[in-house]
């Protein structure tokens, strides 16, 4: 009877086990987004955004099993968004960070070593959490002085070189000049420009996507 019931103990413990292994094998991968309030959605109506347009995307697309996190923070520049990354990444835990940072740095006039360093150091720390990095690129408006305004673009161009990171080069690439495509505040996009955003990521992002899902 003791064998019998050790028997069926251990079929048990197996079943359980392999049930846990296959759950944990077909776990959704984590996306986690990591901007300013470009990403966070400021002043648009819940659920429009285009990092909520990527969630549909990609639930419409099944490209994988994907879980999106939108870890983006209204008025985040480098400097906070280095502070934080440990935090998010042990949090987290993601498979995939795409940065969407230094905008409002560039609108400072941060120092361009400054903005440089600080992504530098936020791709490196998502390296040590084996996250791979989806680096998106901004510019700041013409009136801050061609100089800065050449600069501050090619710093995107320059970390993606020199970090081996996929680069989006402008988030706003296609409607920038299109200003009834920006809210009042000239800064913002509106609803209507948020997919014009994710297609100009979707090229860049899907790759990675499939790469991913061939390593799974």
């Amino acid at each position: 009877m003791g064998i019998i019931v050790c028997s069926t103990m251990l079929r048990i413990f197996l079943f359980l086990l392999l049930s846990g292994a296959a759950g944990f094998a077909h776990s959704a991968a984590t996306i986690l987004i990591y901007g300013d309030s470009i990403s966070a959605g400021y002043g648009l109506p819940r659920d429009q955004g285009w990092v909520d347009l990527l969630r549909a995307r990609l639930d419409r697309e099944q490209s994988g099993d994907y879980k999106v996190i939108n870890a983006s923070v209204t008025g985040e520049t480098t400097v906070g968004g280095k502070a934080r990354i440990n935090a998010d990444l042990n949090r987290h835990q993601p498979q995939l960070v795409i940065i969407e940072l230094g905008g409002n740095d560039g609108l400072r006039g941060t120092r361009v070593d400054t903005i440089r360093a600080n992504l530098v150091e936020i791709i490196a720390q998502c390296r040590k959490h084996n996250s791979r990095i989806l680096l998106v690129g901004m510019r700041v408006p013409p009136n801050y002085g061609s100089d800065y305004e050449e600069k501050f673009r090619e710093i995107f161009t320059a970390v993606a070189k020199s970090q081996r990171v996929p680069l989006v080069p402008f988030l706003f690439e296609g409607f920038a000049a299109d200003r009834s495509l920006f809210q009042t505040d000239g800064i913002h996009p509106t609803a209507a420009a948020q997919q014009k955003m994710l297609d100009n990521v979707w090229p860049q992002l899907r790759p990675i996507l499939g790469t991913h899902a061939t390593k799974r």
